[in-house]
């Protein structure tokens, strides 16, 4: 019997609602500096961020025909993870398609490629986060699929995976870490707010950290 690749768990909405307000960096070093995506993928528009639960994507290089049917598989607050290989120069994903992942209630996406329509991407307001911008199109060809394990950086991406997107990059935490990984990112947090308060006192950090002023006295 084949199994339905797009019958995985997602992480409860609970915790989602807990990541939704934690900055992608916090994330990152709490679990330990591990999860992050290469950094050069960054918002289309300042100010986009993302949240949910990873829809893989395989991508055969230039072509996006697996990334349309992913918006059709994926469920509302779903958040794509497309990898393209080495096809960087390409524009797999443009007005038409931001339309399409709209009307599903998609969370957004992640592609280790480019897209086009910037504009009119920032007007529609769907979430991308992308290498770049590129008008090169891209064909329909056979090849990869959908809810497959993918590799972006060095990070290990699986269907039902939380990624986190804002302006200083994207996380992604294993489905099986989520909750800790928010436990740690909460305290870290609470933490730098201390820490924080401390130097609006008047402390330094070197003080603070038991660090030298670099002097040797």
């Amino acid at each position: 019997m084949t199994r339905n690749l797009d019958d995985f768990q997602r992480p409860d909405p609970a915790l989602l609602a807990r990541a939704r307000v934690l900055p992608s960096a916090t994330i990152h070093e709490a679990m330990g500096r591990i999860g992050a995506l290469p950094a050069i993928l960054k918002p289309v528009i300042p100010g986009m961020v993302l949240c949910g639960p990873a829809v893989t994507v395989k991508a055969k290089p230039i072509n996006n025909i697996n990334l349309h049917r992913a918006i059709y598989r994926a469920r509302p607050g779903d958040v794509l993870v497309v990898d393209v290989g080495d096809g960087y120069e390409a524009g797999y994903f443009g007005e038409i398609m931001a339309h399409a992942a709209t009307m599903c209630k998609l969370g957004g996406m992640v592609i280790n490629g480019c897209v086009r329509d910037a504009d009119l991407l920032e007007e529609i307001g769907f979430p991308v986060f992308s290498r770049g911008l590129a008008i090169r199109g891209t064909l329909k060809e056979e090849g990869g699929g959908v809810n497959l394990p993918i590799t972006m950086g060095d990070v290990l991406v699986n269907p039902g995976d939380l990624v986190v997107g804002d302006r200083d990059g994207v996380v992604v935490v294993a489905q099986a870490n989520i909750e800790t990984a928010l436990g740690a990112s909460e305290a870290r947090e609470a933490k730098e707010l201390a820490i924080i308060e401390d130097i609006k006192a008047g402390q330094r950090t070197l003080d603070m950290y038991g660090w030298t002023d670099g002097t040797g006295s």
